[in-house]
């Protein structure tokens, strides 16, 4: 019965990256046997077809390439995947150690402020602020960048 878990699970990693917590999730949704599910998580994990640290930097990855997030919402969102603090920081620091952290923010900005070069009046530069601070860039730096664009 616990191949049949297995196999799942197999499936399962075959579509997409989970981590740990989210394969467990799912297996259990799909009325798995717990005893079954921690020996198809324990064959996945030495057979490192389960790994969360993989899993982390897929997603730091994916929110600072494609989404232009910040450090605090990319460790969020890592650990909302049900991934330990400590593999969230470590892999976020990693990431963001080769990455230009101003440029990030810059090219968030950019898109948000959709070709224009500077900022209108306060109430836009205040809607730009709670973006950019939503998107888990430092306020402090935020604030130094939105008052660099305002009029």
């Amino acid at each position: 019965m616990s191949n049949d878990t297995y196999l799942a699970a197999l499936k399962m990693l075959a579509r997409r990256e989970l981590s740990e917590a989210q394969l467990r999730q799912r297996l259990t949704r799909r009325e798995h046997d717990p005893d079954a599910i921690d020996a198809a998580l324990t064959r996945l994990k030495a057979e490192r077809s389960l790994d969360d640290e993989r899993v982390a930097g897929a997603i730091a990855r994916s929110e600072t390439g494609l989404r232009k997030r910040g450090k605090y919402r990319v460790t969020r969102q890592i650990e909302a995947a049900g991934i330990a603090s400590s593999i969230a920081r470590r892999v976020v620091d990693e990431t963001f150690a080769s990455i230009d952290g101003d440029a990030l923010m810059n090219a968030a900005l950019a898109r948000r402020l959709r070709g224009k070069t500077r900022i209108d009046d306060d109430k836009e530069f205040q809607r730009l602020y709670r973006y950019l601070v939503a998107q888990g860039f430092e306020p402090d730096r935020v604030l130094a960048l939105l008052r660099s664009k305002s009029a």
